[in-house]
């Protein structure tokens, strides 16, 4: 019998990957945006082919020979129906909590795990608020992220956001977080962690708050103190076809070259060859000027582009004082990139390819394979075939399932000890 876990601002699925890796068993994901809901259930439908010996109706899916409705069809009705597609809050709840006991049973959940959505808490979005975010809505989501944990009574909870939760409204958010985990009978330890310690090729620093009933005797120690080897960024790079810009295919792609040691290590190239969503964003004649300026620093003095240094013609933005690291390349020499962020689906000034001639933005599968994605791994749009923007998205709100693994491993570890 496998530990059962429902997840909560599902998004398209970090944290079920790397739950389902180590072991995990989905009961519900609760997602409130419908392009991720369809990313959810085509990688459910990619496990449950897996696990039937399928994989040959996936790959197909994969190079376009049949269509998402084809695929969805051969998948079981209650695994697609474990995707619920509606906001979490008061008006919900109740329905939600209906089709989880429908799905579930009077089984146990073993473990509740998500994050509302940061914007609210991020320090970019403070800044850029005038009111510093107090009045967005998403400061309280984490009120029904308690009232998921009275409802199941899980033995952990995970509960991921951005650094900024620990000082938004000088902390006042975060007690409140604290206190109310508490009063529902959770030891309850907040630890910061990096994306990079755990073989993810991306500075992304989150906070991680990790809740666990007193009985199970758990310890995050080893969650600080990672030990892997470090790799260079091009790694993700070496084995892709060049593009240039507004150039690629969302379906099926041939690699330029067999797979290396990251790639391997990672997961992203998994035993399935299948490449896609290989795409880029078209630019503008000035975009690729400024590009070719910042990679060219950035080569030869391994300096970041200042945009005040640009020449004048090239400077279309008034604020002349702040995010003067706007236009960033994703340097391929060094062991880690620069956060992926949802803003990459708005444009792709601060995720530049490193490799002048390509002289573009990175495409979408490059930054899942930032994120640590498998290649294998599809993001969908709400229409079939319409999905880089909403692609883009997806990555840069999700949590790198490479990451998740690992500490879902350490978790399951203290649950078995527990039975």
């Amino acid at each position: 019998m496998r530990f059962r876990f429902i997840d909560l601002f599902a998004g398209a699925g970090g944290f079920a990957e790397g739950f389902k890796r180590a072991g995990f068993e989905p009961v519900a994901f609760i997602e409130v945006d419908t392009a991720a809901c369809f990313t959810l259930k085509t990688r459910l439908a990619y496990h449950h082919l897996k696990e039937d010996n399928k994989l040959d109706f996936y790959i197909k899916y994969l190079k376009g020979e049949i269509s998402r409705t084809q695929l969805y069809s051969i998948i079981p009705s209650h695994i697609l129906e474990s995707v619920i597609n509606l906001p979490i809050g008061d008006e919900n709840n109740s329905v939600i909590f209906q089709i989880i006991e429908k799905l579930n049973g009077k089984k146990d959940i073993d473990i509740i795990v998500g994050g509302p959505p940061c914007q609210a808490y991020s320090l970019v979005g403070r800044a850029r608020d005038i009111n510093g975010m107090r009045d967005d809505p998403r400061n309280h989501l984490y009120v029904h992220y308690v009232r998921f944990l009275k409802k199941y009574r899980p033995k952990i909870f995970i509960f991921e956001n951005v650094t900024g939760l620990l000082s938004a409204e000088k902390g006042r958010y975060f007690e409140n977080i604290k206190s109310d985990f508490r009063h529902l009978g959770y030891i309850v330890e907040p630890v910061i962690l990096n994306a990079n310690e755990f073989g993810v090729l991306q500075n992304r620093k989150r906070v991680i708050i990790i809740g666990w009933k007193k009985d199970l005797n758990l310890s995050t120690d080893k969650l600080k103190d990672q030990q892997v080897r470090e790799y260079e960024v091009g790694k993700i790079f070496n084995d892709l076809p060049k593009l240039s810009a507004g150039k690629g295919k969302d379906k099926y792609y041939e690699y330029a070259e067999g797979i290396n040691d990251y790639l391997s290590f990672s997961r992203i190239r998994n035993g399935l060859d299948v490449l896609t969503q290989h795409i880029t964003r078209p630019h503008t004649e000035q975009d690729k000027e400024i590009y070719r300026i910042a990679v060219e620093k950035w080569k030869r003095s391994k300096e970041r582009l200042d945009y005040n240094d640009l020449p004048e013609r090239l400077k279309t933005h008034n604020n002349r004082n702040a995010f003067l690291d706007r236009f960033k390349v994703v340097a391929d020499n060094m062991p880690y990139s620069q956060t992926v962020v949802a803003h990459i689906a708005k444009d792709g000034h601060y995720y530049i390819h490193p490799d002048i001639e390509q002289n573009r933005s990175i495409s979408v599968r490059e930054a899942a394979r930032l994120q640590s994605f498998p290649d294998d791994y599809y993001f969908e749009g709400v229409k079939e075939g319409k999905n880089r923007t909403a692609a883009f998205k997806q990555i840069g709100n999700a949590v790198p399932p490479l990451m998740i693994e690992k500490i879902a491993k350490l978790l399951i570890e203290y649950l078995k000890c527990r039975r």
